[in-house]
């Protein structure tokens, strides 16, 4: 087993500050790296040091592999965790930090660059005897017309490069098809370099379903149960939860089974995740996300680990843990910097004021602090709280209330719009779908409750903020009624 010391994490944000406390508990020093946006980022304070990459542009930052091999070599760094997204799995990536040489917590980059490829990754699993849905590899207009008039419409083009939604059309009938190949196309190649697209055949009310997978270079490979990801807005995930809320055992084990044959013909190691999709009884192989994913504290929860832990122990070259019997369930929200009732328009500003929940079952992984700037530069993920519970129902009752306290003053986010879908009847009944946003959440305004708490919440930082600039003048001068508050509470009890 190699001797790893120190780690440095290229990313920001709370995946950062989540894998450094973990490398912390790992016996490895970390490095940080950061913009000139970040700078005063909690990921940066929290880690032994510290190195900037240049200025905020992703290109120049954190999407700059130069910099980041530089700045590891300046460390002494002899692992690197990509944490997700920016270059998490990138094949060119993984392949410099392996020639420079230092350690990449992830899998081989030819694993990387096989799986990142949608279509590749269709042929392997394929190969491996797992069921992918109906589909053609070529885009020509002439396949494409003769695969619709088979398998009917609607049917979806998808970018072979890439995911999130870019690259992905829908075509509900044979006089947009020609338009939406040429578009998906141009799409693709602007968002991922690469404009290759295939079809399949479009799923009506699919289920989003993945198993995380762990796997070691002794050959073990361990699958850490399923988390069902369905509720999604314009393909991205808003809410996880593990278990699966009335999938079979039978189906699960199935699942379990194919995502296993997939990872042992692809050679994969590290921590991975095997997307599906689940319609009636039957499901699908979607994709392969070769990282680790945002939503796996639900799986850390529910089996009791620190998978984080189990990717620095297989990257040194450990065996993978045997997992622990899985317990009760976990429910995880992504709470965004963003408008729900303006068509999501991204948010930006400075947090004045946050109030975290807590309790028996609760985890807010985020990088928030008072005084934090959210800028328009990078995602706007704010935080991610997951509650845990004996089941489900006890698992949502905590959620519902933890969304209850949670209170972030200066960046509009979707907090009470997520607890509004998981205090649903729909969701309670778990009536899950990739369509559940458009099925019964199509339009949605805040309460007259919220924006009275908004206005309370925003009387009280006023009046903080004369208190705390209160040193430059007289005990008479002050007359805010707030000064008098010693205590008050942002939240309150909701339903």
């Amino acid at each position: 087993m190699a001797r790893l010391t120190k780690l440095l994490v290229a990313n920001r944000g709370e995946i950062a500050l989540r894998i450094i406390r973990s490398a912390r508990l790992f016996g490895l020093k970390t490095v940080a790296v950061y913009s000139a946006a970040d700078a005063n980022s909690a990921h940066v304070g929290a880690a032994d040091e510290a190195i900037a990459l240049g200025p905020a542009e992703a290109s120049k930052s954190y999407l700059n592999i130069a910099a980041i091999i530089g700045a590891a070599k300046q460390s002494g760094a002899d692992a690197i965790h990509p944490g997700y997204g920016f270059l998490s799995e990138r094949p060119e990536f993984a392949q410099a930090v392996a020639d420079a040489p230092i350690v990449f917590v992830g899998p081989r980059p030819d694993v990387m660059a096989a799986l990142g490829d949608k279509i590749a990754a269709r042929r392997i699993a394929v190969a491996a005897g797992v069921p992918v849905v109906p589909g053609i590899e070529t885009a020509g207009i002439s396949a494409a017309r003769e695969f619709a008039a088979q398998a009917g419409y609607p049917i979806l083009i998808k970018a072979a490069a890439g995911g999130g939604g870019r690259g992905m059309r829908v075509v509900a009938e044979a006089g947009q098809l020609e338009g939406a190949l040429e578009s998906a196309a141009r799409e693709a190649a602007a968002a991922f370099g690469n404009g290759r697209i295939f079809i399949e055949k479009y799923l009506a009310h699919p289920r989003h379903i993945e198993i995380q997978i762990l796997g070691d270079e002794h050959g073990n490979l361990v699958a850490l149960g399923e988390r069902d990801c369905s509720i999604q807005r314009r393909h991205q995930k808003i809410i996880e939860e593990s278990p699966a809320p009335g999938l079979s055992a039978g189906m699960r084990a199935k699942m379990i089974d194919a995502a296993l044959k997939l990872a042992r013909a692809a050679h994969y190691t590290n921590a991975g995740t095997a997307e599906f999709l689940v319609e009636g009884d039957n499901f699908y192989f979607l994709e392969v996300n070769a990282r680790l994913q945002v939503e796996h504290p639900v799986t850390e929860m529910r089996f009791g680990c620190d998978l984080v832990c189990e990717q620095l122990r297989i990257a040194s070259g450990g065996e993978v843990s045997a997992p622990a019997a899985p317990r009760g369930a976990a429910i995880e929200c992504r709470i965004n910097a963003e408008d729900p009732e303006h068509d999501f328009r991204p948010a930006t500003g400075t947090v004045l004021r946050l109030s975290v929940p807590g309790g028996p079952g609760v985890r807010f992984d985020s990088h928030m602090t008072r005084g934090a700037e959210v800028t328009p530069w990078y995602d706007g993920l704010l935080g991610k709280l997951i509650c845990y519970g004996a089941n489900r129902e006890e698992a949502r009752g905590r959620l519902i209330n933890a969304l209850g306290e949670f209170a972030l003053l200066g960046v509009t986010n979707n907090a009470a719009y997520l607890r509004d879908i998981i205090a649903s009847g729909q969701f309670r009944d778990a009536r899950l779908s990739t369509h559940f946003i458009d099925q019964f959440f199509p339009r949605w305004k805040i309460g007259n409750d919220e924006i009275d708490a908004a206005i309370v919440a925003a009387v009280i930082t006023a009046g903080d903020t004369q208190a705390e600039n209160a040193t430059t003048r007289s005990s008479s001068e002050r007359h805010s009624p707030w000064d008098s508050l010693n205590s008050f509470e942002l939240w309150r009890s909701r339903r």
